[in-house]
């Protein structure tokens, strides 16, 4: 779809394929199973019906996310689509000014690279860490589009977490999608119920004293802007209660736009 759709537009291109996930995803047993398993857990009153449609709608914004993934380079030169604000922006770039690193945490919501692309505008690159695909086309494309949004890019594992700790230590600037299951994680409350949590993110912002700062970018309008919020750090305390108050921020997020959060996760599997 990708090659043959490639000569229109990056708008027409990136909600076409919004569109095929939304209908596989309407209709995949495996997706529909799921999801609805993890929707019944969050939204016990939500209809059958209701869930079909998010579903359907989840799908879509997953399309056009990993379409704009794949193709991140150019999605960053769209800069008039990124509405910025929050008060966590400047407590970066003071943290910049002042040659420290900083630790953004968001989750798979909305477009979480529409957060680095706003702060690549200002002259701040942003590294990421990600975790290895199992299938081998994916992986290129995923890593690709990833490496083009900023760098460097780190591995989960004990390899990127020396990375991750350099680029810190150094000054560096990075991003964490913390509502993955963490096998090894802390059971924390995430939408109502108790999920596995990593803490490092936290443990790291405490160890180094960097700001630790949610940042969301949500969709608004047909899908191709989006508003882009860095809110304001989260108070250095301990590491569980910083990572609770980052469940409870990202909670909130998807309890008004559940369309946006990716529901395959298995977030409370092994709980």
């Amino acid at each position: 779809m990708l090659t043959v759709s490639r000569w229109r537009s990056f708008t027409t291109r990136s909600a076409a394929l919004g569109r095929a996930v939304g209908g596989v995803m309407r209709w995949f047993p495996i997706a529909r199973r799921r999801m609805n398993s993890d929707l019944k857990l969050v939204f016990p009153e939500m209809s059958r019906h209701e869930r079909n449609c998010l579903r359907r709608q989840m799908g879509r914004n997953m399309g056009q996310t990993l379409f704009e993934i794949y193709h991140n380079a150019e999605f960053h030169t769209r800069l008039d689509h990124f509405h910025v604000s929050g008060p966590g922006i400047e407590v970066i770039e003071a943290a910049q000014a002042a040659g420290k690193g900083a630790i953004i945490v968001s989750g798979h919501f909305g477009q979480w690279e529409a957060v680095r692309a706003s702060l690549k505008a200002r002259g701040i690159e942003v590294g990421a860490v990600y975790r290895r695909q199992s299938n081998r086309h994916y992986q290129r494309r995923l890593l690709a589009g990833i490496e083009a949004g900023g760098l460097p890019i780190m591995e989960t594992g004990r390899v990127g977490t020396k990375t991750l700790v350099r680029h810190l230590r150094a000054g560096g600037v990075v991003a964490i999608l913390l509502d993955e299951k963490h096998p090894d994680g802390t059971r924390l409350p995430f939408l109502g119920r108790p999920a596995l949590t990593s803490l490092a993110a936290a443990q790291l912002a405490l160890k180094y004293d960097l700001p630790m700062v949610p940042a969301y970018g949500t969709r608004i309008g047909d899908g191709s802007d989006f508003e882009v919020d860095f809110e304001t750090p989260i108070p250095h305390t301990d590491a569980e209660t910083m990572t609770r108050a980052f469940n409870d921020s990202l909670s909130t997020r998807i309890l008004e736009h559940p369309d946006q959060w990716y529901w395959l996760l298995k977030r409370w599997q092994g709980v």
